[in-house]
């Protein structure tokens, strides 16, 4: 028996299963710990999601309504709708129940963070194999966003505030190409759109309050849906009807034009700016009925600002007025409609817009007393060619570019109620560098702010 036993001591087969045995809980407990620790990850990056969003929401919400209930009811809303948990409380398809509510905290505002929201979720759940020894863990999320600066400068902005009005529309078979970003403050689902086939938009970044319909012609660096309104970057600019000095020299005003009319009475009556200034007592007349430029003909007007009335300003030919010029579309009598703008087929502008005074940076100017309706809209249509230096801003009505026209403007800015795009117009503007304007950065529309994760 002693041999027996002495044999098997000296045997060392199946060797390699015994340390395999003893080895084999330390396997298993390895095993299931990476397990838990891919589940635990898992469900913390989930988590952060959800709160991420949420806090995003509450932001958005808090620049329109700053209340801590009403930012609370956006969070909750978030969370309900677009994550993988369940609040306490709420019944939903959702299979993951957080610990308690999300806590919701309204920051202060820190530099040139504005509205910024807190929101921490708290979600807990027995691990497979450590909730042999530890209790569940709490996983805590923590998310805080913000309203910050953007970056960059607007060109076309839309005003539209409705939220059943679409802000931009580039129809038909329109080609935009801009250096310079696009803003529509309307809310609406459509707030910007680009409805033609072969439309095309080349611009730096397309924003808008509302959504903005998914389009492939829409080539821009930065799609920014649901971004915060920005103010009307004129907002502070209004008339002075003390300043308008209107030329009346037989009880009518007659059109600034490029001939002189034998009846100055006459509603169609036209007169030259050399003419009116020559006459006694108009020598610093500024104010028209209406301006208009005939069909192969041009007006040349020196630096200065000119009042349009009622009938509007309507361009067949060629108008130049550099050094620091600024039409104001008004209405003489207040009776009447305010005047529009109208550029036809062939015409050419030349506009340079004045760098100072009340109407800085302004090209054309229109009041604010203009009605917004179908019939009220300011054109420019057929195959013009403009050189603008400066804003078009039309703040209560809608500016339509349609035909077959090719404008190349520099340092332009169209801000209106609405813009719409149409046929097969082509439009570039050249905002690369600021010696492409007369006034560098002074005069620029600056990006309005995004919401946007912060530390």
């Amino acid at each position: 028996m002693l041999r027996l036993l002495n044999k098997l001591r000296r045997d060392e087969r199946g060797n390699v299963l015994i340390l395999v045995a003893f080895a084999m809980p330390l396997f298993l407990g390895s095993a299931a710990l990476a397990v838990d620790t891919i589940q635990w990850t898992l469900w913390k990056r989930q988590l952060q999601r959800a709160a991420d969003s949420a806090a995003l929401a509450g932001v958005y919400h808090r620049v329109q309504i700053d209340t801590q209930a009403q930012v609370e009811t956006a969070v909750n809303r978030d969370v309900d709708i677009t994550t993988l948990f369940r609040r306490p409380g709420v019944t939903s398809t959702a299979r993951m129940d957080l610990l308690n509510q999300p806590v919701v905290t309204l920051l202060a505002n820190s530099g040139d963070e504005r509205n910024r929201v807190r929101v921490r979720l708290q979600y807990r759940k027995p691990l497979s194999f450590s909730s042999i020894f530890i209790p569940a863990p709490t996983i805590t999320a923590t998310a805080t966003a913000a309203s910050v600066p953007g970056t960059g400068e607007y060109c076309f902005v839309s005003l539209e505030n409705r939220n059943n009005q679409t802000g931009i529309t580039i129809g038909g078979n329109s080609s935009i190409e801009l250096d310079c970003g696009m803003m529509s403050n309307s809310p609406a689902p459509n707030s910007a759109l680009a409805n033609g086939n072969s439309s095309r938009v080349r611009a730096k970044s397309i924003d808008a309050v509302g959504d903005i319909e998914e389009s492939n012609s829409w080539n821009v660096e930065d799609y920014n849906p649901y971004t915060p309104a920005i103010p009307d970057p004129f907002a502070n600019v209004n008339i002075n009807r003390a300043d308008m000095r209107c030329f009346n020299p037989s009880g009518n005003l007659p059109l600034l034009g490029t001939s002189t009319s034998n009846n100055l009475g006459g509603g169609n009556s036209t007169i030259t700016l050399a003419d009116a200034r020559n006459r006694p007592g108009f020598s610093n007349v500024n104010c028209f009925r209406g301006l208009s430029v005939g069909s192969n003909t041009t007006m040349t007007l020196p630096a200065g600002i000119y009042y349009i009335g009622e009938a509007g300003m309507d361009v067949q030919g060629n108008l130049s007025c550099t050094g620091g010029c600024t039409f104001v579309l008004t209405r003489i009598n207040e009776a009447n409609a305010v005047g529009r703008l109208s550029v036809n087929a062939n015409s050419n502008i030349n506009i340079t817009a004045p760098t100072t005074g009340p109407f800085a940076h302004l090209a054309v100017f229109q009041d604010r007393a203009a009605v917004d309706s179908n019939s009220n809209r300011n054109r420019i249509n057929g195959g013009n060619s403009s050189i603008i230096q400066g804003a078009l801003y039309f703040p209560n009505q809608e500016l339509i570019y349609n035909g077959n026209g090719t404008s190349s403007f520099t340092c332009t800015r169209l801000v209106g109620k609405r813009l719409v795009f149409t046929g097969s117009s082509t439009v570039s503007n050249k905002f690369a560098a600021a010696e492409d304007c007369p006034w560098g950065e002074d005069g620029a529309i600056r990006a309005g702010r995004r919401v946007r994760l912060v530390a």
